[in-house]
């Protein structure tokens, strides 16, 4: 690795760079998860008819599990363009969709519109602003990279609790069109201001990452060496599919997001049909708990993960996911929704937030674009599967049984998600060792080179 002792961005109080890439992707975090928590909160307001909508219950459903299925196809894509043109890229991508399908989801009279614009525009925004932004944060440590993930999904835990019954309370008092469309003109600019913040890689400030030999910072790299690095990042992503985490990992992360995804979506319902709640934004509060108390989890579990080990979190993570799902089938009072919402949020910080930690100890230093996308298609499958099948399952046994039990039933699905997700999880192999620390030594002499992310 060539390393100069030239001058380099220094920050007040001795911060490092990477605190601050860490501060800028957590508002991203906010943005991105919005969009997610955006389903759960839309279910009760598009299947009611005093809203101008009154769409079937499977219709609204499938397009939230169309949602989930695009962006499940475009994460390993949106990755890949990561590792290829850099985090800023994504960035101001991201930012622009995030503006334009807010607004255009404001305006939706028809499924149909709903379909095109949250099943399709916003679930590239959400690929774009979640995978390729957030797996450019390994890079930027050295040292302590599970407490920045800590941090950074944290903070997403204290936008998603804000956001549920803020939006929810919107809605009824404001209407739909004006709470998205202003949605996606905050959003937008916010994101559009990170623009002057987010750097893809240290080297581009002259930095070495947080933790690396005192004194030592990167060059900035050559047109030449950042073509060479993307050469690099093939060969390493050919490597990675010959290991089972790379295909492991994507099925632990889609059962468990498909334990909680039936949670998230149907627990607001499931609270109204009880009488728990007599309206959307009172409702809303669920998720707020939910969220409020993952913030705990999402904070530490990536530092316990570092310390202790990563599969110890992600079996304990999903074995609360399932094993809180039987308190909520007999939940009745406000009460016992909220003594839900705060168990459940600890399992449902911790199954999510590990991931580019468990990377990092598998594959080292190795590009994380691809990799992380992968691991978020699988997430989104999950999704897409849990959402269409429980919304497919709703309308079927709404046939023949009332809606208490078939809500119930669902519940059950919820469950064994999560036992899949647990059995994946014991063939995980040790996370000690680099499984693959010489993927550099496959490359011909001529062609090595360090391998960082230099894109523009």
């Amino acid at each position: 690795m060539n390393l100069l002792s030239s001058p380099s961005i220094k920050l007040p109080f001795g911060i490092h760079y990477s605190w601050l890439i860490v501060f800028a992707l957590s508002i991203v975090q906010i943005f991105g998860t919005s969009i997610s928590f955006s389903a759960g909160i839309m279910v009760a307001p598009l299947t009611n008819a005093s809203l101008g909508f009154g769409w079937n219950v499977a219709l609204v459903g499938a397009g939230i599990g169309f949602y989930y299925l695009t962006g499940a196809i475009m994460a390993p894509i949106t990755g890949y363009l990561g590792d290829r043109f850099g985090a800023r890229k994504m960035l101001l991508c991201s930012a622009l969709l995030y503006f334009a399908s807010m607004n255009l989801l404001g305006q939706i009279t028809e499924v149909w519109h709903f379909f095109i614009v949250f099943g399709i525009m916003l679930a590239v925004t959400q690929s774009l602003a979640m995978v390729p932004l957030m797996a450019t944060v390994s890079g930027w440590f050295k040292q302590k990279l599970g407490i920045g993930i800590g941090i950074l999904y944290a903070a997403g835990g204290i936008g998603a609790a804000l956001f549920a019954p803020i939006v929810g309370a919107s809605i009824e008092t404001f209407g739909w069109n004006t709470t998205f469309m202003g949605l996606g003109c905050l959003g937008g600019s916010v994101l559009l201001c990170l623009l002057i913040i987010v750097r893809n890689h240290p080297s581009d400030l002259g930095l070495s990452p947080y933790g690396s030999e005192e004194g030592l910072v990167i060059h900035k790299l050559t047109p030449d060496e950042k073509q060479i690095n993307k050469e690099n990042a093939k060969r390493f992503n050919k490597e990675v599919r010959k290991t089972a985490p790379f295909w492991y990992l994507p099925m632990i992360h889609g059962f468990g997001c498909a334990g909680h995804g039936v949670i998230l979506i149907y627990i607001l319902p499931f609270a109204i049909y009880k009488g728990a709640f007599d309206s959307l934004g009172a409702a809303g509060t669920i998720l707020t708990v939910l969220s409020l108390v993952s913030i705990i989890s999402r904070l530490t579990a990536p530092i316990l993960a570092e310390s202790f080990g990563t599969r110890k979190m992600m079996f304990l993570s999903l074995t609360i996911q399932g094993l809180t799902v039987f308190w909520l089938m007999f939940a009745v009072d406000p009460w016992a929704f909220y003594v839900f919402a705060a168990v459940f949020g600890l399992g449902f910080g911790a199954e999510w937030t590990a991931y580019i930690v468990i990377n990092k100890q598998y594959y080292g230093d190795g590009p994380m674009g691809h990799v992380y996308g992968v691991e978020q298609a699988g997430a989104l499958l999950g999704h897409a599967v849990a959402t269409i099948l429980c919304g497919m399952l709703l309308g079927l046994f709404n046939l023949f049984f009332n809606e208490g039990i078939s809500f119930l039933m669902i519940f059950v699905v919820s469950i064994l998600f999560n036992v899949v997700g647990l059995v994946f999880i014991l063939m995980l192999q040790d996370t000690s060792k680099v499984i693959i620390p010489d993927w550099e030594n496959k490359i011909s002499s001529d062609e090595l080179s360090p391998l960082t992310d230099g894109a523009d």
